[in-house]
């Protein structure tokens, strides 16, 4: 078993030792895979749920965010001219903390619209005005935040015609050159999409959407990439899923895979999950295998927090981790995609020192203890002081000092760390001159 060991602000090696772990996840995070590939591997969030195991993985295994509901119009401007930004702040936030980019979901779409919009009456220069105004005013709160918007979501038809809609029954199909350059003047330095499902193949619908995109660059609106949903089924991957991904990035723009889920009939089955490892290692080696495939977004990263049980009739199972936070054959093909192994690796668990606030002679510290792939049944954390600090006080776990050497173990009530989850402890100690951070070890 592989145990690592992290410290904040320091350069340093530990050696872990544990016992009774048991190995689920990946040697190595999926964003740490991803970002030796150069490319993105996200996730879609709830806001609300960012806390213990659920954040735990949201924060280590994915380099990128998206806003599952909490940045769409009827969330964010629930009343006209009145905006709620909570969620959205808070998703953005945990990201800035855990040193991810966010997606932002989404500015114009045909769904999810409060009820004051999608039932009024509006004139076109009306409608043009909220929807300039509610761009502008979303897009800039979080100028400089944000890496992408999928700007327009979903304005194709099947047979490749425009879907009609709010926007374009009101405004006609230049809503989204409209869209896009209002976003563009907002923040110049995101990128701009256009998203949609069922365009992962070469198909009607997705020659109509590279159509619209080789217009709107000739025209030079403001378009840098597509997003291709990929909400698929069991099995049925398309074909030409790379070709298509390689179509769009020949025309100058980026592709990314923005909402990858792959749903199987339930129960789910041995084989069931062998063909959707399968499935899901073809749509991430497509990505790998096209340089402008920016990355990959899967649709909550949990069958607990999916969003396919509500909406298909008997089916489910569609992320690559189970209700239970444990990692599927799914997670396998991803990492082995990545160029991460493909035989079940060992797990990990790390440990955090950092100081949290720092005065005149006393300082606050921090260590935190997190395990994914391995858990613990107890722990003890010690290290040596190299500048003559000296522990005061600690809270959640036992610590002695004896000269320069310090030793903290749990309490009775946090000495088990599961797979997935943290325990934190605290301590004020005295520093003069330096403060350097020590070299940790858990045992």
């Amino acid at each position: 078993m592989r145990l690592t060991a992290v410290f904040t602000g320091a350069t340093a090696a530990a050696a872990l030792l544990a016992a009774g772990a048991t190995a689920h996840a990946a040697d190595i995070p999926l964003r740490d895979l991803a970002a030796a590939k150069g490319k993105v591997i996200g996730t879609a969030v709830t806001g609300s749920k960012l806390t213990g195991t659920y954040g735990d993985i949201a924060g280590a295994q994915f380099n990128s965010l998206t806003p599952g509901n909490a940045m769409k119009w009827e969330t964010v401007e629930p009343s006209r001219g009145t905006f709620n930004w909570a969620e959205a702040d808070q998703i953005v936030a945990f990201a800035q903390a855990h040193n991810q980019q966010v997606r932002g979901h989404t500015l114009v779409w045909h769904s999810q619209n409060p009820g004051w919009l999608a039932n009024g009456s509006w004139t076109p220069t009306e409608l043009s005005g909220l929807l300039q105004n509610h761009i502008t005013t979303e897009v800039t709160r979080y100028k400089g935040k944000l890496a992408a918007w999928d700007v327009v979501n979903e304005a194709f038809n099947e047979d490749g015609t425009y879907r009609s809609t709010l926007w374009y029954n009101g405004l006609g199909s230049d809503y989204i050159a409209q869209a896009l350059t209002w976003a563009h003047a907002a923040d110049p330095s995101a990128k701009l999409y256009i998203n949609d499902y069922n365009v992962e193949g070469v198909n009607a619908k997705s020659t109509a959407l590279y159509n619209l995109v080789k217009s709107l660059k000739a025209r030079g609106v403001p378009i840098d990439g597509v997003g291709l949903q990929a909400h698929l089924i069991l099995g049925q991957v398309p074909s030409t899923f790379q070709q298509n991904i390689q179509r769009f990035a020949d025309l100058g723009v980026d592709v990314a895979i923005t909402e990858l889920d792959i749903r199987m009939q339930l129960p789910s089955t041995d084989a069931k999950l062998t063909q959707q490892a399968a499935d899901y290692k073809t749509v991430m080696d497509a990505c790998v295998a096209v340089t402008r495939c920016v990355g990959v977004t899967v649709w909550g990263f949990t069958d607990s927090d999916s969003w396919i049980p509500d909406v298909f009739d008997g089916y489910g199972a569609a992320t690559p981790y189970d209700e239970n936070y444990a990692p599927k054959p799914a997670y396998r093909a991803i990492a082995t995609s990545l160029g991460g192994t493909s035989t079940p690796p060992t797990g990990a668990c790390t440990a955090t020192y950092s100081v949290v606030s720092q005065w005149n002679s006393g300082f606050t510290g921090q260590v935190r203890i997190a395990c994914s792939g391995a858990s613990l049944s107890s722990w003890k954390v010690g290290w040596t002081y190299g500048a003559g600090q000296q522990i005061s006080q600690a809270w959640n776990a036992t610590c002695t000092q004896s000269g320069a050497t310090v030793s903290c173990s749990n309490a009775s009530y946090n000495g088990t760390v599961a797979d997935g989850g943290s325990v934190t402890f605290g301590f004020n100690a005295s520093w003069s001159g330096s403060n350097p951070v020590p070299t940790v070890t858990l045992g």
